[in-house]
């Protein structure tokens, strides 16, 4: 059972194949000398050998083998349910609890991160569509999170994903990576090329989960390839965002005076960062990090998807339009009518070919994006899960667009550049005038 754990410091641990490509990846950045924080891998090995105890191999089989959708419906939920319900092994709940107490000695309490197979890869990131769990400070909790890392293979959203690219969930597995959480001053993420040939770095007070979840605007700055910086702009903060129907929903706060949440030294050290990392890589690579009182950590790297630009329509009758501006965050341009939806629950509105315009760019979205045209939120950043997924896609988005919901009326024809962040709009007497254009 002891062979199944492996610290991130053995040059195992880089193996994508026993340990996924998100803690194959961050091994390998360690073992290169780049700051990360120290941890442990679960082997893959040892999500089969407990999928075999609980019996699941049929129903494994069975959600991508039938032609039934109830039938598939069921094996899914009989993953889940069995992945959770059947206790782990005694003789690795042994090994994994002696792990966790050498990793938990120094007081910290625990991130728990499913390390999927399938997942940071070229064309197929997966971004967002896994767990994490954070902040675990008992046993109990720590080996929950180990099996609900297992069990998110298996859950609704990633098998969408994977039909979509393709991937039986029957014939891959699931690696688990156990760091001490980071007390982060700030955390965000970075992309080592933008459409514009710069770099880019996201971040925001706090833990860096609000921006990959696009619950928030984050910080922006760009950097040149030279370290040179070209951009810096402070995002606004927010109260979390809940269903409009029950609740109020997103208020932004006053700040006085606004506050960068990095100074220009920690700006040029991620932007060395980001070339050291793509350099190891051998590709463009997008990053998250996070900020404590030792410095900065990278928490993981995974290539960026970069799609060839679109050719955006501007033409005299655009440019006279009204426009927002916000952080480009997909790829290209595109253009549709508009479909505001102000809580998830009502994504079902959303038709084949709009613009989706929503107030916060979450994980929920990603069931609607293979249909959209492009997508502007009221939150979110360039470096989010959700603008991940728009990037392998090819979708034009635009996050972090002030007052998007209110603005752009429901209905009309909308512009989307995800390289420029310009939002236009046209009223609908324009789009009545010359229908064949639109």
């Amino acid at each position: 059972m002891t062979s199944f754990i492996t610290p991130l410091s053995a040059p195992a641990a880089a193996d994508a194949g026993r340990f996924g490509p998100k803690a194959a990846n961050l091994a390998a950045l360690g073992h290169a000398g780049l700051p990360i924080p120290s941890g442990f891998c679960l082997d893959a090995a040892a999500y089969r050998e407990h999928l075999s105890a609980c019996g699941l191999q049929a129903a494994a089989r069975g959600v991508f083998a039938s032609d039934d959708p109830a039938h598939a419906r069921r094996c899914a939920l009989d993953m889940k349910l069995g992945l959770m319900e059947r206790p782990i092994a005694p003789g690795l709940v042994e090994s994994l609890l002696a792990a966790y107490r050498a990793l938990a000695a120094a007081g910290a309490s625990v991130v728990v991160r499913s390390s999927a197979l399938v997942e940071d890869r070229y064309g197929s990131s997966f971004a967002g569509q896994f767990e994490s769990y954070l902040g675990l400070e008992n046993e109990t909790d720590f080996l929950i999170a180990v099996r609900a890392c297992w069990a998110a293979l298996w859950s609704t959203r990633a098998l969408r994903y994977m039909i979509t690219h393709d991937i039986d969930p029957a014939g891959t597995a699931m690696a688990v990576l156990v760091q001490p959480l980071i007390a982060a001053r700030a955390a965000g993420g970075g992309l080592s090329q933008t459409a514009d040939g710069n770099m880019l770095i996201n971040a925001t007070a706090g833990l860096g989960s609000a921006i990959a979840q696009g619950e928030v605007t984050p910080d922006r700055y760009v950097l040149a390839r030279d370290g040179i910086l070209q951009e810096a702009t402070v995002g606004p903060t927010y109260h979390a965002a809940s269903c409009v129907h029950r609740q109020p929903s997103i208020k932004r706060l006053r700040q006085a005076v606004p506050q960068r949440c990095l100074d220009d030294a920690q700006v040029a050290e991620l932007g060395r960062l980001l070339l050291r990392t793509e350099a190891l890589m051998g590709r463009a690579v997008e990053i998250e990090w996070a900020l404590d009182d030792r410095g900065i950590k990278l928490l993981q790297a995974r290539p960026l998807h970069l799609q060839p630009e679109a050719t955006p329509l501007v033409d005299d009758i655009w440019i006279r339009q009204p426009r927002l501006r916000g952080q480009p965050a997909g790829a290209g341009w595109a253009s549709g009518r508009a479909c505001v939806v102000n809580c998830e629950c009502e994504l079902s509105r959303v038709a084949p070919g709009a613009v989706l315009v929503t107030k916060m760019a979450g994980p929920a979205l990603s069931q609607v994006l293979s249909g959209v045209a492009g997508v502007v939120a009221e939150l979110g950043g360039s470096t989010s899960h959700l603008a991940s997924l728009a990037r392998e896609r090819g979708i034009p988005m635009v996050l972090g667009v002030t007052d998007a919901t209110t603005s752009i009326p429901d209905g009309s024809m909308v512009a989307v550049d995800g390289v420029s962040g310009i939002v236009r709009w046209m009223p609908d007497t324009m789009t009545a005038i010359n229908p064949g254009r639109w």
